[in-house]
């Protein structure tokens, strides 16, 4: 698969781990469990096919109002899955990141996962980055007041605020826009991720459930991706003279 036909960036909804534990008759936190397969999956297909950023939207904003056994049970099994695959990830050369609101989580969370960032920081293959207690809406909104706060302060004038200028103050400052999202369970909409940095990026949806979701899932979709003609705005002539 040439490296030219890769997207340096790719993201996913993971969805439909409860619906995967109704349909299995079981609790929803069985569902998340059986979910970290998908997981480990698509982190290894992304290393061995050359993907340099993976983003997983793991925990919204919006979750948080779920029952709060579930929300405890969640953030256990995050918990649990660092300790366990931060050995893995540093032997890959992986280097794992978080975004969002992290200051919302509990103390044994964010400290497990900030181990786990320092451990990893200096690998230099794929970036996995988790979207934890993220929403698009806050992150922006965040951005925005601090860029205020500067303007109040006279470090910076109206007019020096543009496109670039406003990305330094995201979370995902320094990585790429995705050029690929994908959404499993058959829903089709962003549910509020990276909607600023979504701008061209091309979409995926897949009937797959998230716990069933494996390394021949992440493919067909690349290969769907690698079919389509990316334009940002020009036209289908105008691109075929630039190649």
């Amino acid at each position: 698969m040439g490296e030219q036909k890769v997207p340096r960036h790719v993201a996913v909804i993971m969805d439909g781990n409860g619906r995967w534990a109704k349909k299995a008759g079981l609790n929803r936190i069985f569902g998340h469990k059986a979910g970290t397969r998908a997981v480990k999956d698509t982190v290894e297909i992304c290393g061995e096919i050359g993907i340099k950023y993976l983003t997983l939207y793991a925990f919204s904003t919006e979750n948080w109002s779920r029952p709060s056994d579930e929300v405890s049970s969640l953030m256990s099994l995050l918990v649990e899955q660092i300790i366990k695959e931060t050995p893995n990830l540093d032997k890959n050369n992986v280097a794992l990141k978080a975004i969002g609101d992290l200051s919302s989580f509990p103390e044994n969370v964010a400290d497990k996962l900030n181990q786990a960032i320092r451990f990893t920081s200096k690998n230099t293959g794929l970036t996995l980055t988790l979207a934890l207690s993220y929403s698009s809406r806050w992150e922006i909104m965040e951005a925005v007041r601090k860029i205020a706060k500067k303007a109040a302060a006279g470090e910076i004038k109206p007019e020096d605020i543009g496109e670039k200028f406003l990305e330094q103050y995201l979370t995902t400052f320094g990585m790429p826009d995705p050029e690929l999202i994908i959404r499993t369970s058959g829903e089709q909409r962003l549910s509020n991720f990276l909607l600023w940095q979504a701008a061209y990026s091309e979409f995926y949806f897949t009937p797959v459930l998230w716990p069933d979701f494996r390394k021949k899932d992440f493919l067909d979709a690349i290969e769907e991706y690698r079919n389509r003609e990316r334009r940002f705005g020009k036209t289908s002539e105008q691109i075929g003279q630039k190649s």
